[in-house]
């Protein structure tokens, strides 16, 4: 695409008519950078894009979009915000993919990644080629890619986008991360669903109060438009159950259908009973009921299944095809897993690293468990501080043999992560063990006969990260090691 073209997107900002080289690429990262590339100068946390400016020219850039007048040899392009700008010229040289695709966004504090994978699974089931993007990874039809953020930046986001349209996918689901949202990531994406799980306490680190971040999470439903397309209708699908949802329903002019267990709601959860081999519930829509019997354990799950639901029936997908495809589901790698590897007691591995999680797992737990329940949990460095004593608080109030430990440190010391930790809950008991994998030999090591751990805050990681290193490290792996090692 030349410049110019690819500038008409911007040009009530930029009134370009100089050099027009052909662009081959957009490029944020100058290692990336090839010939013909148009460079764009970010501003991040720690380093200035602009400062690479100059590398990127000697390795091929062809333009640069920039905040600042630099002295180069190539056409320099000001404007005001170049992280907006640059979502802007991403959906124009992808060609806007994201309008040939059923786009399926998800926020919420917990429950976007299983919500994702139960989604992806009812479309794939109904015949549609699928494509997600989340926290584990992001799959394109039939490929898997490692991916570092939750939701990726817009340049990244939109390529991928355009990588699902040439694969043939229909359907793409993807998680929305509060970060996104505030910063713009997803600025340029059409999407038809936007679903609300829950909002409880996390990442204040970033957004500082509970409102901001509420306020965060708006924006998706905000951004759903302010038409309406009888053709391709949009909807909001909200967790009636979450005080948020009157805000977000009031943030919306798309269709708002809702999910619940307590309140009233357009899909609802009835007569739920649980085992440890799975949940046992009667689905009612519109005062017709369906039993669904699913292998997902606990209420949390029900709330997934729920949204999952409600997002494919006003996708179009007949409620028998949803209800089998939730039915066959096993569950999703780090989301409440069982390590069996032949003993006597059970182990169960988690993602769960917020305050409304950690609970939410261990009351789920207390309605199978036999005899003791040991919790092994730690506290992410470098991320909000003021759930730290919450958590230790939950896993003593509900946990009879509650293990402190480290999660991924980065740059803190563990040992002041876990006294913040113990702020919470001085006089209670509890076991504190700051090297991960000495606690969880330890937990499997004093587990008796129908006792059960639960591992939790990792999840499906694989890694630890202490100060700059990223080390190997799989809870389920470990786990596995020390009770064969018994």
């Amino acid at each position: 695409m030349k410049l110019q073209k690819l500038l008409e997107s911007l040009n009530a900002i930029v009134p370009y008519k100089g050099e027009n080289p052909e662009i081959t690429s957009i490029e944020n990262d100058n290692r990336k950078v090839q010939k013909g590339s148009l460079f764009i100068c970010i501003k991040g946390y720690t380093v200035d894009g602009h400062d690479f400016a100059e590398s990127a020219v000697k390795n091929g850039a062809v333009a640069i979009l920039a905040e600042r007048p630099l002295d180069l040899e190539v056409p320099v392009l000001l404007v005001n915000d170049t992280t907006r700008a640059m979502a802007v010229l991403a959906d124009a040289f992808y060609g806007q993919p994201t309008k040939s695709l059923h786009l399926i966004g998800i926020t919420g504090t917990n429950g976007k990644t299983t919500t994702s994978h139960l989604i992806e699974k009812i479309f794939a089931d109904a015949g549609e080629k699928t494509g997600l993007i989340g926290t584990m990874y992001t799959k394109i039809a039939d490929k898997t890619i490692e991916t570092k953020n939750t939701t990726p930046e817009s340049l990244t986001l939109q390529k991928t986008f355009k990588q699902m349209v040439d694969a043939g996918v229909n359907t793409a689901v993807m998680e929305v991360s509060s970060h996104a949202l505030d910063l713009g990531r997803v600025h340029g994406c059409d999407y038809n669903v936007a679903v609300f799980t829950n909002l409880t306490q996390d990442h204040l680190d970033y957004h500082e109060t509970m409102e901001e971040y509420k306020r965060a999470k708006s924006l998706l439903f905000a951004q759903l438009g302010n038409t309406f397309d009888l053709n391709m209708p949009k909807f909001a699908v909200l967790n009636a159950d979450d005080t948020a949802t009157e805000m977000y329903s009031r943030s919306t002019a798309a269709h708002v259908v809702t999910y619940g267990i307590e309140q009233e709601a357009d899909i609802k959860a009835k007569n739920i009973q649980m085992t440890p081999k799975g949940t046992v519930f009667d689905l009612e829509i519109k005062g017709v009921s369906y039993p669904i019997r699913m292998q997902l354990i606990g209420k949390f799950s029900v709330y997934n299944v729920l949204a999952s639901i409600s997002t494919a029936l006003v996708s179009g997908i007949e409620i028998e095809q949803i209800i089998q495809s939730i039915e066959s589901v096993e569950g999703v790698a780090g989301r409440f897993e069982l390590v069996n590897a032949g003993q006597d007691f059970t182990v169960i591995v988690d993602y769960a690293h917020t305050p409304d999680s950690l609970e939410n797992v261990l009351k789920t737990i207390q309605h199978f468990a036999e005899k003791k329940v040991f919790v092994i949990v730690g506290c992410g460095g470098d991320r909000d501080r003021t759930k730290r004593p919450i958590m230790a608080q939950i896993a003593c109030k509900f946990a009879t043999d509650p293990i402190l430990t480290s999660d991924n440190p980065r740059s803190e010391d563990p040992v002041d992560i876990l006294n913040d930790m113990e702020a919470g809950v001085q006089g209670e008991n509890y076991q504190v063990i700051p090297d991960r994998r000495k606690a969880i030999f330890t937990a499997v090591s004093q587990a008796s006969p129908g006792d059960v751990i639960l591992i939790a805050g990792k999840g499906h990681e694989t890694y630890q990260i202490i100060g700059k290193e990223v080390l190997d490290f799989d809870d389920r792996l470990v786990a596995r090691e020390a009770i064969k090692g018994r």
